[in-house]
């Protein structure tokens, strides 16, 4: 892709403008890492910037919102991003611009971003042109905002997000400035979409030092601010993630866990792989602990009985308020309602695993037993990093995961659908008329392990039942 934006720069150059590649593929290239897309600013205008490279047979699109002075080029089935260089001045919204004007020079164009690190301009002989100090910034690990702090976030609120992101896809560290202008800036939060703070919030989710970025979130309190979804053309406020906050400080009992229930929960989510399922699960799986209704001190010990239950039913709440879809809500909440359970089971050999297999399987959770082995998958992967989460020294997860190795292949010898039996055609003709009736009685019968799920067993099962005396 570098060469393609060198193409680019390159014609625009030769035709008589200035030309640079800006943004994260810079800051990429400085930190040894492959950049995902090359945006390009340029002083040629847009109509200039389409006439010039149709005239090399590069292809594009025609201009991308007036207001915005955008060209997408395409090479080797690759899009670029071409913009003209310009300034904004911002009013009433939170997010976009109420003006946009073409700029003269690049500096201009610089000033107008969000933090240092994304505003070097990189030329096509590779050259970086560094106007804020964001080589400076990389570093020393720093994330920085462009010029004056408050007016950057007061500028654009959803920048309080991003910068919550990027602190966790970097792995930096704000500046004290930036910390303390964040409040300043929270009146502007509520005129944000519901749907673009998601979008921030999943993608903070799914970055290497997701631990950094959550503790800026709630530590500022950003996390308790709402931002907005509008139905049927009325305007309704959304809290963001308040539930968050009580858990910073919030003591928990020492023999078991070394941190407090804030820095618990950081630890346990960086102890999961980049997905949301199980990241949304560690952040919620003890959003719970400290509620009134589950905090008590037993024989001197502080314990949350019940927080698993009471967190399934909040991780519901939010989740859904957040507008994240059904089936994706059901599963954080059945892995924050099942982490203790889980834990249990792995403690106490005695426990009946199977029983909690046919439990399961009937609980109308699931649709086949191959989503079932997947919810087990995933439960024992967050209670793996619950483990580690506890900060204790040895602490080991063979025995978390391989329980839960065992209950994902229970799960596929467990039937959830009368579809997962594995019957043959003599079920069906000896059952004639009553298929259905027939078949949920087979699901029963595996389900409640009289029988196992093997063609000749199911039939014989249905044979023996209708072959008995109907009762009168």
């Amino acid at each position: 892709m570098m060469e393609q934006a060198n193409r680019i720069l390159t014609v625009l150059e030769e035709a008589g403008y200035e030309a640079y590649i800006i943004g994260g593929a810079v800051r990429d290239i400085l930190m040894h890492q492959k950049p995902h897309d090359f945006d390009i600013v340029t002083s040629a205008r847009p109509d200039t910037v389409i006439e010039v490279l149709r005239g090399q047979d590069i292809q594009t699109t025609d201009l991308v919102g007036k207001s915005f002075g955008v060209v997408v080029a395409t090479l080797e089935g690759k899009q670029y991003e071409i913009a003209t260089y310009r300034t904004e001045r911002y009013g009433a919204d939170s997010h976009r611009p109420e003006e946009i004007a073409y700029a003269d020079t690049l500096e201009e164009d610089v000033l107008r971003r969000d933090f240092t690190v994304n505003g070097m301009a990189m030329n096509r002989f590779g050259e970086v042109i560094d106007l804020v100090g964001g080589r400076r910034d990389i570093k020393h690990k720093t994330l920085r905002t462009i010029g004056n702090a408050q007016q950057r976030f007061e500028e654009d609120a959803l920048r309080l997000f991003r910068a919550c992101r990027f602190v966790a896809k970097l792995d930096f560290l704000p500046t004290e400035d930036l910390l303390e202008a964040m409040p300043k800036a929270f009146y502007r939060v509520p005129g944000l979409s519901l749907e673009r703070v998601r979008s921030e919030l999943d993608r903070l989710m799914l970055e290497p030092a997701v631990a950094k970025g959550l503790d800026v979130l709630v530590q500022s309190r950003l996390a308790e601010c709402s931002c907005r979804v509008v139905e049927n053309g009325v305007a309704r406020e959304v809290p963001i993630l308040p539930e968050l906050y009580h858990l910073v400080n919030l003591p928990q009992e020492k023999d078991f866990h070394e941190f407090d229930g804030w820095y618990h929960t950081l630890a346990v989510v960086s102890h999961t792989e980049p997905d949301l399922t199980l990241r949304w699960g560690a952040l919620l799986h003890d959003v719970a602990k400290g509620m009134p209704t589950v905090r008590a001190v037993v024989n001197g010990r502080l314990t949350d009985r019940g927080h698993d239950t009471l967190g399934a039913e909040m991780t519901e709440t939010l989740l859904t308020r957040l507008g994240y879809p059904k089936s994706f809500v059901r599963r954080v909440a059945w892995i924050v309602k099942n982490h203790m359970r889980f834990h249990y089971f792995v403690q106490n050999g005695e426990a009946n695993e199977k029983k909690w297999i046919r439990k399961e399987a009937r609980s109308g959770e699931f649709r086949d037993s191959q989503i079932m082995r997947i919810a087990w998958e995933q439960l024992s992967k967050v209670c793996a990093a619950d483990v580690l989460g506890c900060g204790k020294p040895y602490a080991s997860t063979d025995g978390t995961l391989a329980f839960g190795e065992c209950m994902a292949d229970l799960s596929l010898e467990m039937p959830i659908h009368t579809k997962d039996l594995n019957y043959d055609e003599r079920v069906i003709k000896l059952a004639g008329k009553k298929v259905g009736e027939g078949l949920q009685y087979l699901l029963g019968q595996v389900q409640n392990g009289v029988i196992p799920n093997e063609p000749d067993a199911l039939y014989d099962a249905l044979d023996h039942k209708l072959r008995r005396p109907v009762e009168k």
